[in-house]
């Protein structure tokens, strides 16, 4: 995965290169800015490339693993986000003001809601080159399936109370919580049961990786047309896939090839991603106001990141030795990721504070997966 970090680091760079080259000769540069312009990130992530990446990353969990942190995995991807939200919301609506931005607290809550979901793929990538607990390495894969489902939904609520939906009642945000909770896990289930039963009647890998494919395009729609949560489908169908498929519907050379394959896919949707990510640096507006927003935003969400385990961390960790250094592991290892800025971006031009928060959200990713993933080694170095 540093190759990926290095690939976005180079995107960066060549982002930040042609807005210096757009600036003396724009003309030059239009054609690019009128592509990306044309090019609707948010809804890439969102709607496309997201369900194939948390279907891939469920696909290799154990879930025995995840069933034995199924309590500290569950608290904090909801109450974790959630805390982490109203932590950043709130302190956000301070910072802004002292920089003398007046902005409804409900968009700094919005701005909590799209920051709080974690996405460390770099760490995943690195966590079998050190003898980290099994516990924390599922507790961190686990967190970062779930929180993204959660996240999003969290994110909706709280968009449609911004823009003044009169309709949205506090029994009305339960109930919708509900159907994008409730109804993505039970459309994961039943996708994943219906691609492993077609995968258990044959034996042919080609069919059946094309089943898996199926399962995660057809899933996803599926939810999506029922206004349910389709990153919770995908990481459900995933995880039904990769273990009972697994080991009741699949031979073993059926699980080389489609393990293989969705590594493949996963790191060509990650590289797209992370290339994408770095060239729409391109078009984030340039303030320095906005810039130095974002560098104090960024201590604020590692600061609410730590509080917001905290809660969990030692009411389901109290028999672990070393919880200064596993906490430091979460707190540091929580990177965001492109779907904070999918989020961010669908933001644009429709809120008083878009921009603000474009940049604020950028500020925080390329620090989160240039010195935090980078640096993540050192720490599990320790162990």
């Amino acid at each position: 995965m540093a190759t990926t970090i290095g690939v976005m680091l180079i995107s960066v760079i060549l982002g930040i290169s042609l807005k210096v080259t757009e600036s003396y000769s724009p003309s030059y540069i239009s054609p690019l800015r009128s592509f990306l312009t044309g090019f609707d990130f948010s809804a890439f992530v969102l709607d496309f490339i997201l369900c194939f990446l948390l279907f891939a990353g469920s696909l290799h969990v154990n879930l025995n693993h995840l069933k034995g942190a199924r309590a500290t995995v569950f608290s904090y991807s909801t109450l974790g986000v959630i805390i982490s939200t109203l932590l950043i919301g709130s302190i956000t609506w301070l910072v802004v003001g002292w920089f003398g931005y007046t902005i409804p607290v409900v968009y700094c809550f919005l701005f909590g809601a799209l920051i709080s979901p974690t996405d460390p793929i770099a760490v995943i990538s690195i966590l079998s080159q050190y003898k980290v607990p099994q516990k924390l390495k599922t507790e961190i894969v686990g967190e970062s399936l779930f929180n993204d489902g959660v996240g999003v939904v969290v994110f909706t609520v709280i968009y449609a109370i911004a823009i003044g939906d009169g309709a949205f009642t506090f029994g009305k945000v339960v109930e919708v919580f509900s159907i994008e909770v409730a109804g993505g896990l039970a459309i994961g289930l039943a996708a994943g049961y219906a691609g492993y039963r077609l995968m258990k009647s044959i034996d042919h890998y080609q069919t059946e990786i094309l089943i898996t494919l199926a399962v995660v395009t057809g899933g996803y729609s599926l939810a999506s047309l029922f206004h349910a949560s389709g990153p919770l489908a995908m990481v459900v169908a995933g995880l039904l896939i990769g273990n009972k498929g697994k080991t009741h519907a699949m031979s073993d050379v059926t699980a080389e090839y489609v393990d293989k394959f969705w590594e493949l896919i996963d790191e060509i949707c990650n590289t797209i991603l992370f290339v994408l990510m770095g060239l729409e640096v391109f078009l984030v507006p340039f303030d320095v106001s906005y810039l130095l927003v974002g560098i104090v935003l960024i201590a604020v969400s590692l600061v609410s990141r730590y509080i917001s385990l905290l809660p969990a961390f030692f009411l389901f960790n109290r028999q672990e030795t070393r919880k200064s250094l596993n906490l430091a592991v979460l707190t540091w290892g929580g990177l965001r990721g492109g779907i904070s800025i999918a989020l961010s971006l669908s933001l644009a031009n429709k809120t008083e504070s878009g921009n603000l928060f474009i940049v604020a959200t950028y500020c925080i990713v390329l620090f989160s997966i240039l010195v935090q993933g980078l640096s993540i080694k050192k720490l599990l170095a320790r162990y």
